[in-house]
């Protein structure tokens, strides 16, 4: 697969000759000047792609495919922001959100992707991972969380798991959502001045700021290990969050074939007439106060 320019270099890098640093700054005045998506045009197009995937849903549910979606990248590169409009108008016994938290202790001693297993779908599912068994390829790996014999195993193992999963009829689909420096530092700012989003910030989301360069060479490493011509990595520009979201949306939508299976116009039934029956009186119930 064609690599695009890895914009989470940075200027602190040993590695990075003078010339590159000047492309860097280059490209990342550009994308930082890129007239942002018109808010009427984002979200018209929004709703056009989420008509298609109450479609592709039906058509899952009607050929009983498992697929799976894997999004990682940086924190604050957005991959919550483009699951929760994927799945705000699904329905959520097809379509499920999987966002696992550190595993137990139990779960340490099992296989790596034992408890991954557990959260796979069955015919006429869609599941969406929210960060997945790449952990260990990142955060794992660069937090010192595995040893380096289990994350030589994890990048040795993981294709042959995915060809696993493939081979059982699990369309499988991978997403890095790709953030400038500059760009992730100003959100990390915005979710630090916002009380509603202040808890997206963890202890390990300000670490990841100070191993930057770590975490780029993590990243390099697991694509070239798990880029695959049967698995590969399809990467998400997202310093513009609209347009990430409706671009990794079109995506999704061309990776797998489906007809129109909308259900025809729906007549509402007749309400069913009064009975001999008398309700209890209002007052025996409790109700919400009127505050607003």
């Amino acid at each position: 697969m064609p690599k695009k320019h890895d914009r989470e270099k940075t200027k602190s890098s040993p590695n990075i000759t003078s010339l590159e640093k000047e492309q860097d700054n280059l490209e990342e005045k550009e994308l930082n000047n890129r007239q942002k998506l018109n808010k009427k045009v984002y979200e018209k197009e929004l709703v056009r792609l989420q008509v298609e995937l109450v479609k592709l849903q039906e058509w899952i549910k009607h050929k009983g495919l498992k697929v799976v979606v894997i999004f990682e990248g940086r924190d604050a590169a957005g991959k919550g922001g483009a699951i929760k409009r994927i799945t705000e108008c699904l329905n959520p016994r097809v379509c499920r959100v999987v966002a696992l938290a550190t595993p137990t202790e139990r779960e340490k001693t099992q296989w790596y992707f034992q408890r991954y297993v557990a959260h796979l779908p069955a015919a006429g599912e869609m599941v969406l991972f929210d960060r997945s068994w790449y952990n260990r390829a990142g955060v794992e790996k660069v937090m010192g969380f595995c040893t380096y014999p289990e994350y030589v195993e994890f990048l040795r193992s993981c294709p042959e798991f995915e060809s696993m999963l493939q081979r059982s009829g699990i369309i499988l689909i991978k997403y890095w959502f790709s953030v400038s420096d500059t760009e992730q530092e100003r959100r990390f700012q915005q979710r630090i001045e916002d009380p509603t989003k202040r808890w997206k910030l963890s202890p390990m989301d300000l670490e990841s700021r100070t191993r930057w360069v770590e975490y780029s060479k993590a990243k390099d490493e697991m694509l070239a290990a798990t880029d695959t011509k049967e698995s590969p990595w399809y990467v998400v520009e997202a310093d513009d969050k609209k347009r990430a979201r409706l671009n990794c949306i079109d995506h999704l939508l061309s990776m797998i074939e489906y007809e129109d299976l909308t259900p025809k116009p729906i007549k509402l039934p007749p309400r069913q007439k009064e009975m001999d029956y008398v309700r209890p009186p209002i007052s025996t119930q409790n109700f919400v106060p009127d505050v607003y």
